[in-house]
């Protein structure tokens, strides 16, 4: 049994927020049913948020250890599905906002949480993967269970150079439709187009002005950023088309109007990976598991040491980060 371990830390005390790694018990670690021996985890732009300042109350709860998805291997199991041993993941569940994270080389979670890792997906792989690749496979799910295929049309990306943008932009592309990837920066430009997208536009480029509805030019759109983007895109979506919504990097707020939604039958889909239930989960796993020996995954993958986290969460914030950032928590 692992006594002493390592793990980002926070504290907060009298209104100010101390983050370090730390050694720490296994009495640190909130309860659960089953203690996991961590390898991997990542830093997406919620952990961002949470490491610089805890904008937007990530962690909720303290002294939290960070980190919102993790693999590793079972060391103890009172669950009845999982035994010492079994590789596992897992993501959301509130951890590193209400119970303690991926951050750290063990974890200590509900056992109702975990997915065992598919025969296909390596527990590096799986974090390549994470939240985000979770993400993107819920979203491309909802496309799929609302009609979408590739002779619709072609599908849009928002946030394209982000995790989640560049796993959706590699996992559909790799299913045969057409992707449009939007970025902010030109610098994107070489990165979008490796990773399959037919096209790349920027954000300037959008129509901006303010129509009821404009010409249909999406069948659908993966969106990542919210705000006026996401106000902007709802009147060119096609006819029956759908916007899966994922993420709110440039804000929780936006401006619509019913047309869309009554005039071409627009649906508009929330995407939450955090609180997804089990059965769902095992569907986009089994789906990730069916396609990644199609997907180069080192197009999007940068590894990173933990005491690596502090700097990429900045960087992740500002815009700065391409694709997936792995953090191996047993190398410092």
């Amino acid at each position: 049994m692992i006594d002493k371990f390592k793990a980002v830390h926070a504290i907060e005390q009298e209104g100010k927020l101390n983050i370090s790694i730390s050694d720490l018990s296994i009495d640190d670690l909130f309860p659960g049913d089953v203690l996991i021996q961590v390898f991997y985890s990542t830093v997406n732009y919620k952990d961002g948020l949470a490491l610089k300042g805890n904008k937007g109350r990530i962690m909720q709860k303290f002294p939290m250890i960070p980190g919102i998805d993790f693999s590793g291997i079972v060391i103890e199991s009172n669950h009845k599905d999982f035994v010492a041993g079994d590789e596992v993941i897992a993501t959301g569940w509130g951890l590193g906002e209400t119970h303690t994270g991926g951050f750290s080389q063990l974890a200590r979670v509900k056992g109702d949480w975990l997915i065992k890792r598919p025969d296909n997906i390596s527990l590096k792989s799986s974090m390549i993967l994470g939240t985000a690749g979770f993400t993107s496979m819920l979203s491309i799910l909802e496309l799929e269970d609302n009609y979408i295929k590739s002779k619709n049309g072609p599908v849009l990306v928002t946030g394209g150079s982000g995790g989640v943008g560049s796993t959706s932009i590699l996992l559909l592309s790799n299913l045969g439709y057409e992707v449009v990837a939007l970025t902010r920066s030109a610098k994107n430009l070489e990165y979008l187009l490796s990773l399959g997208a037919s096209n790349v536009i920027y954000s300037d480029d959008l129509d901006s002005h303010n129509k009821l509805l404009k010409k249909g030019e999406w069948a659908a759109v993966i969106d990542t950023v919210g705000g006026d983007v996401l106000g902007n895109l709802i009147p060119s979506i096609k006819n029956n088309g759908c916007i899966a919504v994922c993420g709110n990097a440039a804000g929780v707020n936006f401006n619509t109007n019913v047309l869309p939604f009554i005039l071409r039958g627009v649906r508009l889909i929330g995407i939450d990976s955090n609180f997804c239930p089990l059965e769902r989960r095992n569907i986009s796993w089994n789906r990730l598991n069916k396609y990644i020996k199609k997907l180069n995954l080192d197009l999007i993958t940068t590894e990173v040491v933990l005491s690596d986290v502090f700097r990429v969460a900045q960087e992740i914030l500002l815009g700065n980060i391409r694709g997936r950032i792995v953090v191996d928590v047993n190398n410092f």
